[in-house]
């Protein structure tokens, strides 16, 4: 034993001599390149000297690296997110002045925007070097990834031996778009999973050669299992996320709805709206969440009951505390100064190539397109650089110190085929990039106290199609407006998107979220409310206190029903009725109640099997609007009409929205029986429970879940 400890006490210093030797020659090389940048004296000075000089500008910069960069990241963990990953620059380079300043040497001097430059390149060199002489040894590997990714985390799991289960969650992803970009060969990982790279052969006996005896050559074996599963109407990552991490989608009308009785807009990925809506549902269901005991949550719109959480926009709004502080994840990436300057780096290309790419598509006149100009390639650069690279240091993190289940959020596609659509080469680059993200956890995974089932999933899917603006001239609210005979503004105002990493952008910068219709929060007037979320619009009479039927309606503004259901761009309606309860109005005066809807005949048959059952529970919602509008849907094509400005959607029903996936391994049991259909959130739910249950993992303390959560 004694004589392992002194290999592995070498094996440090030599590669922390090769660090510094690469450091050293990092600074050598750059002060030849940068003309503000000297490592002699003004008369100058020999080889010997200069190289002295940079060893020793290069060891104390490193020092300086280890022992002050954690201590400035924590303290600015009080600073905005992405305010300090651009204050990393500034930050690196002063360490580096500091460094030449206190070099024992005397020499060594760099003009400020070039110390800039040179500490960047000198980390990017350092990590590099460190990371390659790493993975060669498994156990350093592991030791150097625990380091970085979990600082002041316990060290050991409470029951090693059994496996644990890691959710991860493709935002945005559907089942027919897994399986096009597995088929075109852009996800490795998920194919090796599936068995299903090039040249595999399909299930059942490999075929006889000439000579009529069969090959040897095995062809891979599946690994992982992958079942489709449906949304209810409402199909996007609030009511999807809220039913698999707490088991309830109850009265989640969609992204974004009125409430009559407080007076209020609720919107999903508002903070404050996502703490009520956590609180509603664990009042609901009676317990804390999958998370509860022993959980971590990373990059939800909810804890799921996590005693470990970052960028969870729940916990936004409240009080920062030791234990609980929504945003700690960013210390235990940024800790690093080369972990934040490559992120830094990135965030920047991810700019550079939004701008390209929305310049090519509008030169090439591309349509469906919408507009991409504005803050958006910043909010693109966030969700699908910051955001995935602090959430899955987290996850790593979290397997290496043995947590028994984690569950995190990866928005970058669905940010990125909102603006170019579910099938578009902008959409599939991001697929590449989630898929060695995928193939990074796997990896990290091998390396773990404990073994782990990496669980892939998605909360909803994207189905493509033009606006609705851009193919009417006109909005949903419009179309409204007119049918109640209100004056409509001569020049359209467009719905924006609200996609979830809009709200994680605003988290992160600690800005509130701003949506249409927060302003409503204590209207009373006659004018109706009209909200969109994807391809669903709701239409809301804020001065009546109740949801008003279609008599009331109809005797109200009599144009209006027969103006909606009649236009070309929209599907149904969904009204209640004093006659019969609640009622599916459709064009040329089709109107079926509820207790005779059914999803092979009227306005619902376009919209596949489940939409009648999705649509009767619906109505059931305390908080449905009074008028549930649903886009056209052209199941040819797969394409609706969003009410936003979006060319790939989700919200309602229609084409491939409401068909996400669920990859699980396959010594877990099947998430349903033979023939049976995998529908809702809430269904996820309970596999993801059975699952913990067959891993041993933990059986949720429910009266003392939902006291905490009563109590935060």
């Amino acid at each position: 034993m004694r004589g392992v400890r002194w290999r592995r006490i070498a094996s440090q210093v030599g590669r922390s001599i090769a660090v510094w030797a690469a450091s050293t020659l990092t600074m050598l090389v750059l002060a030849g390149l940068l003309p503000d940048f000297q490592l002699q004296s003004a008369d100058g000075d020999s080889a010997t000297r200069i190289a002295i000089a940079a060893a020793c500008g290069a060891g104390a910069f490193g020092v300086l690296s280890a022992v002050v960069w954690p201590l400035l990241v924590r303290l600015l963990l009080l600073v905005p997110a992405l305010v300090l990953g651009l204050l990393v620059f500034f930050l690196n380079g002063s360490l580096l002045l500091l460094a030449l300043r206190i070099n024992p040497s005397g020499r060594g001097e760099a003009a400020p925007e070039t110390a800039v430059i040179v500490a960047a390149v000198m980390s990017a060199v350092a990590s590099a070097t460190g990371a390659a002489l790493a993975v060669r040894d498994d156990e350093t590997y592991r030791r150097r990834l625990h380091r970085l990714a979990t600082r002041g985390r316990r060290a050991e799991p409470p029951c090693p031996s059994a496996p644990g289960l890691v959710c991860v969650q493709l935002d945005g992803v559907g089942h027919d778009v897994l399986m096009e970009a597995v088929g075109k060969g852009l996800m490795p990982t998920v194919a090796r999973w599936l068995a299903a790279a090039d040249g595999a052969q399909p299930a059942g006996d490999p075929p006889q050669s000439a000579d009529g005896t069969r090959p040897t050559t095995a062809r891979p074996r599946p690994t992982h299992r992958l079942t489709p599963w449906h949304t209810d109407w409402s199909s996007q990552t609030g009511a999807s996320q809220l039913g698999i991490l707490h088991g309830s989608t109850f009265d989640v009308p969609a992204f974004r709805w009125y409430e009559k009785d407080r007076g209020e807009v609720m919107v999903c990925n508002r903070p404050t709206s996502a703490a009520e809506l956590q609180r509603r549902a664990t009042a609901h269901t009676g317990d804390g969440g999958l998370l509860a005991l022993d959980g971590a949550s990373r990059g939800n719109l909810f804890s799921g009951g996590a005693g470990e959480q970052a960028l969870v926009l729940s916990i936004a709004v409240r009080r920062r505390s030791r234990e609980n502080r929504s945003r700690a994840g960013y210390f235990a990436y940024f800790s690093d100064p080369a972990n934040a300057v490559r992120t830094a780096l990135s965030f920047v290309a991810e700019v550079v190539r939004e701008i390209g790419q929305s310049t090519r598509a509008r030169i090439r006149r591309q349509r469906p397109r919408v507009s991409r100009g504005g803050l958006y390639p910043f909010v693109r650069a966030f969700a699908t650089v910051v955001e995935r690279d602090v959430v899955v240091a987290a996850v790593l993190g979290d397997m290496l110190a043995g947590r028994t289940a984690v569950y995190a959020d990866l928005v970058a596609y669905d940010e990125v085929a909102h603006h170019s659509g579910p099938h578009s080469r902008d959409a599939e680059k991001v697929l590449q990039r989630l898929d060695r993200s995928l193939a990074l956890l796997a990896r990290v995974a091998e390396h773990a106290p404990r073994p782990y089932r990496i669980v892939v999933l998605s909360d909803h899917g994207q189905s493509p199609g033009e606006t609705f603006h851009a193919r009417y001239g006109l909005t949903l609210g419009d179309l409204v407006r007119a049918g109640c005979g209100l004056p409509v503004p001569r020049r359209a105002e467009r719905t924006h998107s609200g996609a979830e990493a809009r709200a994680a952008v605003r988290a992160a910068l600690r800005r509130p979220v701003e949506e249409n219709g927060t302003h409503h929060r204590s209207a009373r007037g006659p004018e109706p409310i009209v909200l969109a979320s994807g391809n669903l619009g709701l239409v809301s009479f804020p001065d009546v206190p109740h949801r008003m039927t279609k008599e009331e309606i109809d005797a109200r503004h009599p144009a209006l029903l027969t103006t909606l259901a009649n236009h070309p761009g929209i599907g149904f309606l969904l009204v209640r009725s004093e006659a019969h309860g609640g009622v599916v109005l459709g064009a040329y005066g089709a109107e079926i109640p509820l207790a005779e809807l059914d999803d092979t005949s009227g306005p619902l048959a376009r919209f596949g099997p489940g939409a009648a059952d999705a649509v009767r529970r619906t109505h059931s919602f305390p908080h449905t609007a009074d008028i549930m509008v649903n886009s056209a849907h052209d199941p040819a094509d797969g394409e609706v009409l969003a009410f936003e400005e979006q060319i790939g959607s989700h919200g309602g029903l229609g084409g491939a929205q409401s068909r996400p996936f669920l990859l699980s391994p396959l010594d877990l049991s099947a998430p349903v029986g033979d023939g049976e259909r995998l529908t809702g959130a809430e269904q996820v739910h309970h596999v993801l429970r059975r699952w913990l249950g067959e891993l041993d993992g933990p059986q949720v303390p429910l009266t003392t879940a939902v006291e905490e959560e009563r109590a935060a």
